[in-house]
């Protein structure tokens, strides 16, 4: 049996991991989560499982879990949550890194890290290649979650490198998708739920700044085979993302046409140090990743989302 420990696991990443980890007979999975952001809501049907347990516990906080492979996602990834406590966001990122490299260590496991596309920053470089080392404000409102990811990912090589640890590095771009918290902030679900409940859009600047938008299925299963279908050598970095760009206003328009609403767009300023252009180059990963690429296009994938928050709203 293949014991796998997933932090983070009842947030809206790692419970959709777990779920696709359970259909695999040979997996036990452990979720750990302090939910602080996460939801026991989004693990019903794991819970189902006789080869899933859940533990509710902090990853700042060392957890002797015997282990083959962990998946750390914990950390709070939407602005309003991570810029809520700053200090606690750098916590979890780094102490929270440490304590899962210490436990890979002790079970010779293999750990991958949940980074980040915010690593680049409001990037210079665009496309985003794996090779950019980003242009970050390192003393701005969103560097609690840009440095604590860049810093974790240090640690991830430099616990490889001095100690052998056996590491894999992934860079998550915008990712939507069921299981998604309506009210964390970010801007897939905040337009759909606006827009179901006839309120207003809110745009942030003038709504021409862009993201390339995931479906989380096509990242879950990305991250599956970076896990297993690598070589250990290969350590990452390597993005993970829907090379699809478009801009807010795009996106607004998308979702007011699919959902039938009448909502209007209102704008406000734009958030200090907010990118105003992000799109994942994806050539590594298509190259080792058994010519993975992301299936679901946008349209199709927000018709899953907009149905899911129609039934919990």
């Amino acid at each position: 049996m293949n014991r796998i420990l997933v932090t983070g696991g009842a947030g809206f990443i790692g419970s959709n991991l777990c779920e696709r980890l359970l259909k695999d007979k040979n997996n036990y999975v452990v979720a750990l989560d302090n939910l602080y952001t996460g939801r026991l809501s989004n693990l019903a049907e794991c819970m189902k499982s006789d080869r899933f347990e859940f533990i509710e516990g902090d990853v700042q906080d060392f957890h002797d879990i015997p282990c083959d492979q962990i998946y750390n996602a914990a950390c709070p990834a939407s602005p309003p949550a991570y810029q809520k406590s700053p200090t606690n966001t750098t916590k979890t990122c780094i102490f929270g890194m440490i304590n899962m490299l210490e436990l890979a260590n002790k079970y010779n496991a293999t750990v991958m890290q949940f980074s980040t596309s915010e690593v680049y920053g409001d990037p210079e470089v665009h496309p985003q290649v794996e090779s950019y080392r980003g242009c970050v404000n390192c003393t701005g409102i969103r560097s609690c979650y840009d440095e604590g990811k860049r810093c974790a990912e240090s640690l991830c090589f430099d616990y490889n490198r001095e100690f052998g640890t056996k590491i894999k590095v992934i860079r998550i771009f915008n990712t939507y998708g069921p299981k998604m918290d309506p009210e964390d902030g970010r801007v897939v679900s905040n337009f759909i739920i606006q827009a179901l409940r006839g309120e207003p859009i809110t745009v942030y600047g003038d709504g021409t700044q862009t993201r390339s938008f995931q479906y989380v299925d096509d990242l879950v299963e990305g991250i599956i085979r970076m896990m297993n279908d690598t070589p250990e050598e290969f350590t990452g970095p390597i993005n993970l993302g829907n090379p699809g760009e478009f801009t807010m206003l795009e996106l607004a328009d998308l979702v007011l046409k699919m959902t039938g609403s009448k909502s209007e767009l209102i704008y406000k300023p734009l958030p200090a140090d907010d990118p105003t252009r992000r799109k994942a180059d994806i050539s590594l990963a298509k190259e080792k990743l058994n010519g993975w690429e992301p299936r679901i296009a946008l349209r199709e994938g927000l018709e899953r989302s907009i149905a899911y928050f129609r039934e919990i709203i």
